[in-house]
This record gives C-alpha cells, sequence and structure tokens, in this order.
C-alpha cells in the first residue's frame, strides 16, 4: 500500500508549482490485482507521478481517463476490468475500460483533478482598474495590479501590485489579463499583456481603437497570431456606464472564458462609435455592447448615437385619446436601454 502522505506531499509539489494534475485513489478491487482500496497516486498529462495504484494494464485507462479530466475539470469514476482491449462503456456514471490482462483482477478508481488557481491581471491604473482588482477576488480571481507609476494603496484588495510594467518576472504566468488602461499607456500596456504567457488577454476598448492599435502592434514587431487573440471589446453587454459597472461587465466575459476552458468564448462586439455632440454629452468608459470611448480615454466627452427607430406594423391601431383632464402617460421602456 503506498503511504498517503508522500502522494499529498508530491501533490503539493505540483500544486506549488501551478501544474495541473489529478489525484487517483482505488475504491474498489477484485483480485487478483496487485492495488489494494485506498491506495493513491497523483498522474498529470504525461501519466503516473507518484504513488501505485496497479499495474501497466492499469495505466493507458488511468492517462486516458487524467487528460479528459484535466481538460474539463471534472472528477471521474473508471473501472479497469477483462474484457476486449479498447472496449469502453458507461454504466451508472461510471466508465468501465475493457482490460485483456492474464491477471484478471477489477480496479475501481477514482480520478479527481487538482487545476491551478485562475488568477486575473489587470494593467492600468485607472478607476475601472482598480474596480476590477477590487472585485475579482469575490469570484475566486486572486489579483495581481500592473499600474506603472501608480499608487499601490488604491488597490488594497489586489494580491500583488507592480509600479513598473517593465518588470513583469514576479507575473504568474496562465492568468487572464486584462489591459483596463483606458486611453493611459494603452500601446505599453498591450505590449505587456503580450509579453505575459497569459491564458486570454482583453482588452477594454471600442472596435476601432482596438484595431488602431492592433495594427500598430504588428507593425512594430508584435507577433501577428498573439495581437489577433486579443479580445476587444471587452466585456459582456450589459449597458454599463460606471466604472463598477465596466468592471462587472469585463469580469463576466473573464468568468465564461474561465469556465469554457479552451472553448471558444463569444463576445458582444457593438460597434457605436459616436462623435460629439454639442450640449448632450455622455461620459462613458468603452465596453463590449456599448463600445462609447471614455472622456478620460480620448480627452473630449462623446455621445451615444441613438437608436434607429422601430418598425411599426401598418395594421397597429392609432392609441387612444387621452380623456379629458388627464394627463397623457409615456409609454414605459423595458429595462436595460431596450
Amino acid at each position: 500500500m503506498t503511504n498517503p502522505h508522500d502522494v499529498l506531499a508530491a501533490a503539493q509539489r505540483l500544486r506549488a508549482a501551478q501544474q495541473p494534475f489529478a489525484l487517483i485513489t482505488v475504491l474498489r478491487v477484485a483480485p487478483p490485482a496487485s492495488a489494494r482500496p485506498g491506495d493513491k497516486a497523483v498522474a498529470t498529462a504525461e501519466g503516473i507521478a507518484h504513488g501505485w495504484i496497479g499495474g501497466g494494464c492499469a495505466q493507458p485507462a488511468v492517462t486516458k481517463t487524467v487528460r479528459a479530466a484535466l481538460a474539463d475539470g471534472r472528477a471521474r469514476m473508471i473501472r479497469i476490468a477483462p474484457a476486449a482491449e479498447g472496449s469502453l462503456r458507461e454504466l451508472d456514471e461510471v466508465l468501465e475500460f475493457g482490460m485483456a490482462c492474464h491477471s484478471g483482477g477489477t480496479l475501481e478508481l477514482f480520478v479527481d483533478p487538482v487545476l491551478p488557481q485562475a488568477r486575473l491581471v489587470v494593467i492600468g491604473d485607472t478607476p475601472l482598474a482598480a474596480a476590477l482588482a477590487g472585485l475579482a477576488p469575490r469570484v475566486g480571481l486572486p489579483v495581481s495590479v500592473v499600474a506603472h507609476g501608480g499608487d499601490a494603496a488604491r488597490f488594497e484588495d489586489a494580491a500583488q501590485v507592480i509600479v513598473d510594467d517593465g518588470d513583469l518576472a514576479s507575473v504568474p504566468a496562465g492568468a487572464f489579463v486584462v489591459v483596463a488602461t483606458q486611453g493611459r499607456r494603452d500601446l505599453q500596456g498591450l505590449r505587456a499583456a503580450l509579453s505575459l504567457d497569459a491564458r486570454r488577454v482583453f482588452f477594454v476598448a471600442s472596435t476601432r481603437k482596438a484595431q488602431v492599435l492592433k495594427a500598430s502592434l504588428v507593425e512594430s514587431g508584435a507577433d501577428a497570431a498573439a495581437v489577433a487573440a486579443i479580445v476587444a471589446p471587452a466585456g459582456q453587454p450589459i449597458g454599463a456606464q460606471t466604472p463598477e459597472e465596466i468592471a462587472l461587465s469585463v469580469l463576466a466575459a473573464v468568468v465564461a472564458a474561465r469556465r469554457a476552458g479552451d472553448a471558444a468564448v463569444a463576445v458582444a462586439d457593438v460597434d457605436v462609435e459616436a462623435a460629439p455632440v454639442a450640449g448632450s454629452a455622455v461620459e462613458a468608459a468603452p465596453v463590449a455592447g456599448s463600445a462609447v470611448e471614455a472622456a478620460a480615454d480620448i480627452g473630449t466627452t462623446v455621445a451615444r448615437r441613438p437608436r434607429a427607430a422601430a418598425p411599426v406594423a401598418a395594421e397597429a391601431p392609432p392609441a387612444p385619446a387621452a380623456l379629458p383632464g388627464s394627463a397623457a402617460v409615456a409609454p414605459r421602456s423595458s429595462c436595460c436601454g431596450v
């Protein structure tokens, strides 16, 4: 029987190294088999790293299951039993693998994936960056902030604050990165994001602005594929306007990407580039679904472009006239500006 303390120590080392692995436990054994109930092992996508859960005949099924569990984050129970080699069937939520081994025993195993903790890196010294740093830990995302020349006291909820975007060696790999510079060192922020081994990069900006800056990055020698993968606009279309609302919108997109794994995440791209309108300027930060440049972002105020009028059915009856002595009632609009 394996020493569980040694197995757990090996698991802790992998976890400290931010390496994904699975903890495998033997649940039941039908002799003859070399493993015993309670035996444990730690496995990566490459195979068993430490411990013992059975002989070589079980290894292909275990490795295949571990890879699947690490890909989607779901635990699995498997049975390895005498049958045609390579056969697979599902029995009451248990995956049964066929094993043409001479021993003839049966193993039931529980495969529990342990994935590195997702992290968020926020680049920028803006109200939006501060809002993201405050909100993300509440959904289980530790935050590293890169605020060039900024005040670390503004980001009290962040696990790490770096005030020089040229010194990113301590930023953990595999994090989600949000560039929330909003017109303050945009290109430098994007270059910093591309220098990280990021899981995905989001840029809070309108489509037009993102296109211009992406072209500039490619022209200056940045990897074209990495630049094209930058998600911009960044966020879910919830009509957000305040920094806190925009942070919620962007964080929703990050959570969607986190839960989807490597699957493509649909990001709304409503491009509304509005020109300044005298006397009716509305200050707003850029976010997917509004894509309105902030006054702080471009140095001017902007107004939202009015929506096109909805078509009216020809057979719709006219609205009834107001009764004498009563006030006309304006029609109510639906929520969220729709």
